[in-house]
């Protein structure tokens, strides 16, 4: 499946060199490489200490960041420190409390490249315990009712980090379908033994333990990991026997797999969702016994992206995307009735219940740290960000009609901003398509917000396909990509125009995967952008079907393969409309690209180059659909402002 991307990625990496980078134009991201970031954050059950993982920035720019454990007692005195759990390390993820207050979490301390499982027994006091030694990647740890044993995800063999996102291996020889699975395993505390349940056959993608303890229901799927989360069905196993039986096929992707506390029902967000982890849809709640799951959220304008019931059973706490804000609810089960206990221009990580909470805040004028204490009214308990400053302008909430819907995005004004003077502007279009633009600061990888301390306008929005306004909004571009929501897009563009001075001939547009894919698409279908930058994008839906490594999200987005109606792809594939393009743009990819494989960024470039189109192509070594060499990062972002800048000059 994968010999195209071996094959094309050999033949540019010899064709097509970097160049040397072009001299920095923004400074601003200096800071964003030296940002605090925020992986996980978990309160412990009885609300009284809060842990979470922190990335540092390295001692250079080069230096990975390192990853550390915290844990701070809310009843501390104020201005006690958090104390830090064991070593930093290169990799830490999976913080699970016990109900009695034990901390277990996966790092690699020792930097060998695999996760390790620990316990801290009294966390901020004393050294963890490891437990065992594993010899692949693990995930998710989650501890039983009992507290005996922690279950989670085991790869045996491979320490790669799995997902569509991360570089694929480069394809030579023969290619087989080599499958490796990840299965569940539980962890004896006592021995340190891990015993493997879950089939062999299959891939486990998340699970969650029924509340005695005597099994577990899990998500999975056979073959392909990467590939196969989009047809991933629902199962429980016996904890001890491993008897294993069948309790859903959902007619949706499926995550955030709950185990009610009655034992009565698993819930589970469902909906459209076109990325492993980007999630929203509506709550359903299945039978512990199987059956036909009702949706407990139908018509909701909301897009759930997480939830857990309370202890009664009779409700789910939840966080939502609402037209592009953060929302934390409780949903009656037996009125159906939605509170809102908080909302808020921000995105968020949050554990804990109605009373009292955890939660990573970030916002456009706010970096990350860590919150806690009363749902809705946190105290702050970190400021590893407090040097941090914002060099973007002020954002506002933009919404707009475009045919039937109601539209919402964000817009960034220039910074420094004079309201008598025109300014040019970028429309950055999101990737997903299921996905949505909320308020966060920047990070380093592609932080296109930094165009407002060029002098530009940055319009973000949330076009049909997107999360926030519903499950029946976001199912709005099946098999319709480019049509409707570059509709969507272009009266943004316009009532943004209308109403705050934006040089109406120096708007341009740009995006990566989908965004990408979008920006391959607007260019084909009008002459309104001046510019445009097309990262990881597709060109041609009929050859990106066997080109690619996750071909299985394109289903139910086209109702069909490629094979059996060719027709629904060939009408959103720019490459059918490429003698339309008049608009210089700058394309650009990762060589180990596997979710939007370099042929197609070729295919675009090849054929404006051949037409006579104002173009650039740049490949870069090493990546996979997400970048992690700090001067790819670096190089990428400077060569699109100075595309920008040169292609959308003053007149």
């Amino acid at each position: 499946m994968r010999i195209l991307v071996a094959f094309f990625a050999a033949f540019l990496l010899l064709s097509l060199r970097l160049a040397a980078a072009p001299p920095s134009t923004d400074a601003a991201q200096n800071s964003l490489f030296a940002l605090h970031e925020f992986r996980e954050v978990a309160i412990s059950p009885d609300g009284g200490k809060v842990a979470w993982i922190e990335s540092a920035p390295g001692t250079t720019e080069s230096t990975p960041p390192s990853l550390s454990v915290y844990v701070k007692d809310l009843h501390d005195a104020p201005g006690a420190g958090a104390k830090r759990i064991g070593d930093s390390a290169s990799m830490a993820q999976g913080l699970a409390w016990s109900q009695d207050g034990k901390l277990a979490f996966l790092s690699d301390p020792d930097s060998h490249g695999l996760l390790q499982l620990y316990i801290a027994e009294r966390p901020g006091r004393g050294k963890p315990r490891k437990i065992g030694e594993f010899k692949g990647y693990i995930e998710q740890p989650q501890w039983s009712p009992d507290g005996k044993s922690i279950a989670l995800l085991e790869i045996e063999g491979s320490s790669r980090v799995p997902g569509p996102t991360e570089a694929t291996a480069a394809a030579t020889g023969l290619i087989a379908s080599t499958v490796t699975e990840k299965r569940l395993a539980i962890v004896n505390l006592a021995s340190g033994a891990a015993r493997t349940i879950s089939p062999a056959d299959m891939y486990v993608y998340e699970y969650d333990w029924s509340p005695d303890g005597k099994e577990l229901a899990y998500l999975a799927a056979p073959g392909d990991g990467d590939d196969n989360w989009y047809v991933a069905e629902l199962f429980a196993i016996d904890a001890e026997s491993g008897a294993v039986r069948h309790i859903l096929k959902p007619a949706m992707q499926v995550a955030n797999v709950r185990w009610s506390p009655d034992g009565k029902t698993i819930a589970f967000i469902g909906g459209l969702m076109s990325d492993e982890g980007v999630i929203g849809g509506d709550i359903y709640g299945v039978s512990a016994e199987g059956g036909r799951p009702p949706d407990l959220t139908p018509n909701r304008k909301a897009s759930p992206n997480w939830f857990r019931w309370t202890p009664s059973s009779k409700q789910i706490l939840m966080t939502e995307n609402i037209s592009g804000n953060s929302a934390i609810s409780t949903l009656d089960l037996a009125s159906g009735s939605v509170e809102t206990l908080w909302k808020g221009a921000e995105s968020v990580l949050f554990s804990g219940d109605a009373a009292t909470s955890a939660i990573v805040r970030s916002s456009f004028d706010q970096p990350p740290e860590v919150w806690a204490g009363a749902t809705g009214k946190w105290q702050q308990i970190t400021h590893s960000n407090d040097g941090q400053k914002r060099d973007w302008g002020e954002a506002k909430s933009i919404e707009w009609k475009s045919g039937s819907f109601d539209v919402q995005g964000w817009l960034i004004l220039p910074n420094p901003y004079d309201p008598s003077k025109r300014y040019p502007m970028i429309v950055s279009v999101h990737g997903g398509p299921a996905a949505g633009v909320k308020p966060s600061w920047p990070r380093a990888g592609l932080p296109l917000q930094l165009f407002s301390g060029q002098g530009y306008f940055v319009f973000e929005p949330n076009p049909r396909g997107s999360y926030g306004e519903g499950e029946a909004f976001t199912r709005a571009n099946a098999k319709d990509f480019g049509h409707g929501d570059l509709d969507d897009i272009i009266a943004g563009v316009d009532a943004v125009v209308k109403n705050y001075p934006v040089d109406n001939e120096r708007v341009g547009i740009a995006g990566w995967s989908y965004g990408g894919y979008m920006t391959m698409w607007a260019v084909t279908q009008t002459n309104r952008f001046r510019a445009a930058f097309a990262g990881a994008g597709i060109a041609n839906w009929q050859s990106y079907y066997g080109e690619n490594g996750i071909d299985q999200w394109m289903i139910p987005y086209f109702g069909a393969s490629v094979y059996d109606d060719p027709a629904v792809y060939a009408k959103s594939s720019p490459i059918n409309f490429i003698k339309n393009v008049k608009t210089p743009t700058l394309v650009m990819v990762g060589d180990r690209d596997a979710e939007c494989p370099p042929p197609q960024s070729y295919e675009f470039w090849h054929a404006l180059k051949t037409l006579g189109v104002k173009t650039e192509f740049v490949l870069y070594p090493g990546e996979g659909h997400g970048f992690h060499d700090p001067q790819h990062i670096r190089d990428r972002f400077e060569r699109i402002v100075k595309w920008f800048d040169e292609n959308m000059p003053a007149k």
